[in-house]
């Protein structure tokens, strides 16, 4: 092969080789005959993955092409390499399977506060985790959790913990019109705790998630509904009233009914950033028929003079009832003002979020 003209003799000269000829090709390999696997544990760049075909669990690294963060927990995936389980082995993520869901949070509590984490894919059930005393409950959460949980389209249930401490009447009284599930718990049971037994056959058959602040008692409760699980467990700091972190990372546990539940770590807050009005208002049809006669940018609260949703409320206009009619008119306005008055508070946690952020930047 001749030598490449560099312009000058001098030896000490090195010039760059020049770009070849040959095109880079655009065909991409071909995953979807490769097995099939869902995430079930990420720590420090390795995922842990059971196999679908066999539940073989693997240790998988993911492939470069597919970018940092493109995993998450619960992500049904294609693998390559040795899949066979053994020690020192090695699998490959090549490929992520579309999802059917994503629960994620904003990041508000991070230092630039943008931005949203994923926090599980795939799942279709969301547990609040709820302690009735030590540390007391806050409503503020709850109502941020059910937020997050209407926009991923997963079906909540909370999950009310140390019932032997405290009543939970008073907080059941104000989720009344969300239909929502309750299951009560109290770890001083133990196993035998029927509220346990509810809640593991609830989640028999379902991907779920765990969420809730530090020491209300997630992992109390994977321990107690996966024998076995050896999640470590803590306790209230006693000047604070919150819990410490004692999970530092989510984790998926088989349930011997089948099913698996993921334990995430505990949260001081759920940033909803990504959440809209219409969101929230998806949750109660009849009322988000009511506010398709607000004006533009109608902001729903009960300061906003040209809001349609109090007129639907007083069962005025044009959403009157036939008072003479078989329905009772009164309880009918009594429904639609309490079932506003949850509306408003979850749009109000969805501004409070979106308020934060603003004034974060």
């Amino acid at each position: 092969m001749a030598r490449r003209d560099t312009g000058t003799d001098d030896p000490r000269v090195r010039v760059r080789a020049g770009k070849g000829s040959r095109p880079r090709t655009k065909d991409r390999p071909d995953w979807s005959s490769k097995p099939l696997g869902r995430v079930i544990g990420i720590d420090r760049g390795r995922y842990h993955v059971s196999v679908e075909a066999d539940s073989t669990r693997v240790v998988a690294v993911r492939a470069r092409e597919l970018g940092r963060g493109s995993v998450i927990m619960g992500d049904r995936v294609r693998l390559t390499g040795d899949l066979s389980g053994r020690p020192d082995t090695l699998a490959r993520i090549v490929a992520v399977e579309e999802r059917s869901s994503v629960l994620r949070r904003s990041l508000e509590d991070a230092p630039d506060q943008r931005g949203e984490k994923a926090i599980v894919a795939n799942a279709d059930t969301m547990c609040i985790v709820v302690a009735l005393a030590d540390p007391p409950p806050r409503t503020g959460m709850i109502d941020r959790c059910l937020v997050a949980a209407f926009e991923a389209g997963l079906d909540p249930v909370l999950v009310l913990t140390k019932a032997d401490l405290a009543s939970p009447d008073e907080l059941l009284a104000a989720y009344e019109d969300f239909n929502l599930r309750v299951v009560l718990t109290s770890a001083e049971v133990g196993e035998a705790d029927p509220g346990v037994a509810e809640l593991r056959a609830l989640l028999a058959s379902h991907w779920s998630v765990l969420v809730g602040h530090s020491g209300v008692g997630k992992s109390t409760l994977i321990n107690l509904l996966v024998p076995g699980a050896g999640r470590a467990t803590g306790h209230v700091n006693e000047v604070t009233g919150r819990g410490r972190h004692t999970s530092t990372s989510s984790e998926a546990f088989e349930l011997a009914e089948g099913g698996w539940i993921v334990d995430t770590p505990g949260v001081r807050s759920f940033g909803l950033g990504h959440v809209s009005v219409a969101d929230v208002l998806g949750v109660f049809p009849e009322v988000a028929d009511a506010a398709s006669w607000c004006l533009p940018m109608c902001s729903h609260n009960e300061e906003e003079p040209s809001c349609a949703l109090d007129s639907y409320a007083r069962a005025t206009g044009p959403f009157a009832i036939d008072e003479a009619g078989d329905e009772d008119a009164d309880q009918v306005r009594r429904e639609r003002a309490s079932r506003l008055a949850s509306v408003r508070r979850l749009l109000e946690a969805v501004a409070m979020a979106e308020a934060t952020s603003k004034a974060a930047r």
